[in-house]
């Protein structure tokens, strides 16, 4: 069955047929939409995955519950399911299907838009309302420039690529294929370089390198990403960036790694392949980290980690190591009490001593 199926005309038979699963339960139910399990109406699909929402099986309206094997007893027989062996997986398979990737018409040049003489389009890429693309720009096949996208000179994107309104890149900025890039993003902008001279004020160091965005990243809303002082700052391929993310000048992040919101890493840091870094973590410069690492949100991280694991805290430490040193702070006040209640007695034996060494 196509991948691309209209969401109109569905039934609990094609739904099934579509995720290639099992359907117990009335076929012809007509399916338009989808939906949380909480809340969803009798006209939508939702999906069992964890325990935690096991509570609602019962409760919930929908019309089509997606389901794993070993969990399909737990689904009332009154209910329709479809038995998959990975519901929210093919759940997501069913989000697609349901809402298609906004895309403009292929080939678009909006009469609003500038393009500089030298810049290479490919016939296929569509260019919104309000963009500028400066000169000697490579844009390849079906590259997706939303409204308001700025392309400074002597950038290249590659095939496949979407780019949202108001994103900014930078000249000399280079992004691969199949990426996402959300709305305000600022790729190539000048990093944060200064020497400062003797009165404590500054004066600017030039920031002459570039960004390299791999293929396959996808980069948040209103995310920045410096580029390099001299050399590249480069995001390997598969990265995957949340919104409101800070890269610094010359930091190199490695394939497939998770950046969450509000993270910043500072310049010239190395991120391993597959770290997941959660919200609010803070990373100093010029250090380097394993592949593999997980660090959990609002750690600050001052010094390399060079062996895999879960890392918390700050300074983030391993952890178990973390956990067991809040456990023990705590139990500092009552460690605290304890010690001077402890203080009181020995200082009243002392003075007891001291009154028998007078008679």
């Amino acid at each position: 069955m196509s991948e691309t199926l209209s969401g109109i005309g569905w039934t609990t038979a094609t739904l099934a047929d579509f995720v290639g699963g099992t359907l117990r339960g009335n076929a012809a139910l007509p399916i338009r939409g989808i939906g949380r399990i909480e809340d969803a109406s009798p006209d939508q699909a939702t999906f069992f995955a964890d325990q935690r929402y096991a509570k609602f099986l019962s409760a919930t309206a929908a019309g089509c519950i997606l389901v794993a094997p070993a969990h399909a007893d737990m689904v009332p027989a009154d209910k329709t399911a479809i038995i998959v062996d990975e519901p929210y997986r093919a759940f997501v398979k069913v989000m697609r299907a349901v809402f298609p990737t906004m895309r403009m018409q292929p080939g678009l040049r909006h009469a609003s838009a500038s393009i500089d003489t030298t810049a290479s389009i490919d016939d296929t890429a569509s260019v919104g309302p309000g963009c500028v693309i400066g000169a000697r720009c490579r844009i390849g096949a079906n590259v997706q420039l939303f409204a308001n996208v700025v392309v400074y000179d002597d950038v290249l994107i590659g095939d496949d690529t979407a780019i949202h309104a108001n994103v900014t890149l930078a000249a000399g900025t280079s992004v691969g294929q199949r990426c996402i890039i959300h709305a305000g993003a600022v790729v190539g902008s000048d990093g944060f370089g200064y020497i400062e001279r003797p009165d404590g004020s500054f004066e600017k160091i030039p920031q002459v390198g570039t960004v390299v965005v791999g293929n396959d990243v996808e980069i948040g809303a209103n995310t920045t990403i410096d580029r390099a002082a001299v050399g590249t700052t480069s995001i390997a391929d598969g990265v995957k960036l949340d919104n409101l993310v800070h890269i610094a000048h010359g930091v190199s992040v490695g394939p497939n790694t998770a950046i969450a919101a509000q993270a910043g890493i500072s310049g010239s840091a190395r991120i391993g392949a597959r770290n997941r870094i959660a919200g609010q973590v803070g990373m100093i410069g010029h250090i380097a980290i394993a592949d593999d690492v997980i660090i959990h949100a609002q750690s600050g991280v001052s010094k390399a980690i060079t062996t895999p694991g879960h890392y918390f805290g700050s300074p983030a430490k391993e952890h178990r190591t973390t956990l067991r040193i809040e456990a023990a702070l705590r139990n500092l006040p009552d460690l605290l009490r304890d010690f001077q209640e402890l203080q009181r007695k020995v200082e009243t034996m002392a003075k007891n001593l001291d009154g028998d060494a007078d008679h």
